[in-house]
């Protein structure tokens, strides 16, 4: 067996002690002076005049807030300001909280003009992840809408705003995520890290229509509508379950399907005077059969506690 000894480096090889520290000093002053990302603007609590919310608390809180141009969080008793965030060249449009009421782990979910949104954590005012979605800010503005060039500028920001509203639907079940919402893309974060867990787009010939979607305990239902397909012939509407891990499930559906949240879990569809309206459960995606319905008795599924036990026959005289 042959044996070679380890190589050692030559006084040529070597490099210089002060060329060393040069490198290190150079590396730190670039550090030192990187640009702040996304232009974020946080303030700290002694240039607010104010402690955070968990240092004036035993118990967490949720501050009150204001937007635009930027975030501010107010204390709810005192109304003193606890901090303020803002991101250089960009105005902040909606604000969405996702996570449990006073949880330490509650998020500010903010869009911006610009097509950014961003994951505030609340108790200690965190950034935690900034993400951009494609043709986000275009829907926002109404580029390309017709007559978009006849609104006027207070119909152009009442148009911004209530589709910065619809742009983001929170869930916090199995834990909280952010599901953004534009005609031509939908995409879905992990609250805690932004991981990305899906994304989406509508078949070609058909859009998804942010406006009417709804969130629920454990998914985002978001609807589609479609012109025509490359035969020609139309497409049906459908609304698709979103959850965390991706699609629940998909339903057809008439191009203008309304919904209408009843509770944590059940969700109305009125789907016009031919198909009528059902109540669908959001989690599972199965339609709820009404108890005095011919299909009643063959339902695969009933919602747990849908309909009364059948009464005994009385007995004979």
């Amino acid at each position: 067996m042959s044996w070679k000894p380890f190589r050692t480096l030559t006084p040529r090889s070597a490099l210089p002690a002060a060329a060393v520290l040069l490198v290190l000093a150079a590396g730190a002053a670039a550090h030192a002076n990187r640009p702040v990302p996304f232009g974020d603007q946080v303030s700290a609590p002694g240039k607010a005049e104010a402690s955070p919310v968990s240092a004036q608390s035993a118990d967490p809180v949720t501050p009150d807030f204001k937007i635009g141009p930027g975030l501010e969080a107010y204390d709810p008793t005192s109304g003193a300001l606890l901090w303020s965030y803002r991101r250089d060249g960009a105005t902040a449009l909606h604000l969405s909280l996702v996570g449990a009421d006073s949880s330490p782990d509650q998020s500010a979910i903010v869009v911006w003009d610009d097509g950014m949104v961003t994951s505030v954590r609340v108790s200690d005012h965190e950034v935690r992840w900034h993400r951009a979605v494609p043709g986000l800010s275009d829907w926002l503005h109404g580029d390309g809408d017709p007559g978009a060039d006849q609104r006027t500028d207070a119909q152009r920001k009442e148009i911004e705003l209530e589709r910065a509203a619809a742009a983001v639907q929170t869930v916090s079940v199995p834990e909280p995520w952010v599901q953004v919402l534009t005609p031509g893309l939908t995409m879905g974060f992990r609250d805690r890290d932004g991981d990305l867990r899906f994304n989406a787009r509508p078949p070609a010939g058909c859009l998804f229509d942010p406006l009417r979607a709804v969130g629920a305990d454990t998914a985002v239902l978001l609807p589609r509508s479609c012109t025509s397909t490359g035969s020609g012939r139309p497409l049906p509407g459908s609304i698709t379950g979103f959850k965390l891990d991706g699609h629940g499930y998909m339903l057809n559906s008439g191009n203008r399907v309304e919904l209408i949240k009843l509770d944590g879990r059940r969700v109305r569809l009125d789907d016009g005077p031919l198909v009528g309206s059902r109540v669908l459960d959001s989690d599972t995606g199965v339609v709820e059969v009404p108890c005095d319905s011919p299909q009643a008795p063959f339902a695969a599924e009933q919602l747990a506690g849908a309909c009364p036990a059948p009464s005994a026959a009385p007995a004979a005289q």
